[in-house]
């Protein structure tokens, strides 16, 4: 018989899988609304963050600069980003969500983010603390492991 620390630890592990199973799939959807595939998504969710550079866009994606150009370039034709020169620094050219961009992620994202707002003002200041903490966590442990994966 599993001890019951052992038995919650089996419980958050599956509500976690489930999580990230959800979370997978809503970005699926989405990616099928937008018309894009799962690279381009995640393009999309970094410049939520604000412009960056192609290099930045190839990191974060896990491309090589060939494929991330083709997803810049796909992108862009779908009218969701553009390519503008860097205001600091005019030789560089960053790649930014357009206003269409904005509007169309926004509307598929927003009322998720709304309701979720919700539910986290439910929570003590001291929980909200021990959720950021947590995931901070096991964000670490994921790049940790993805990083190994990718050799």
């Amino acid at each position: 018989m599993a001890s019951s620390r052992q038995s919650s630890l089996i419980a958050v592990g599956q509500a976690m899988q489930r999580y990230q199973r959800s979370v997978q799939a809503f970005d699926d959807a989405v990616g099928r609304r937008l018309g894009v595939g799962p690279a381009d998504l995640r393009c999309l969710d970094w410049l939520t963050d604000g412009p960056q550079t192609a290099g930045q866009l190839a990191t974060a994606t896990g491309l090589r600069p060939a494929a991330t150009t083709a997803l810049i370039d796909r992108l862009t034709e779908k009218g969701l980003v553009e390519r503008v020169r860097d205001e600091a620094d005019r030789r560089r050219v960053l790649v930014r969500m357009t206003a269409q961009g904005v509007r169309e992620v926004g509307a598929l994202y927003g009322p998720m983010v709304q309701e979720g707002q919700q539910v986290l003002a439910a929570l003590s200041e001291q929980d909200l603390d021990l959720m950021r903490d947590h995931l901070v966590l096991i964000t670490e442990l994921t790049d940790r492991h993805r990083a190994r994966v990718a050799g």
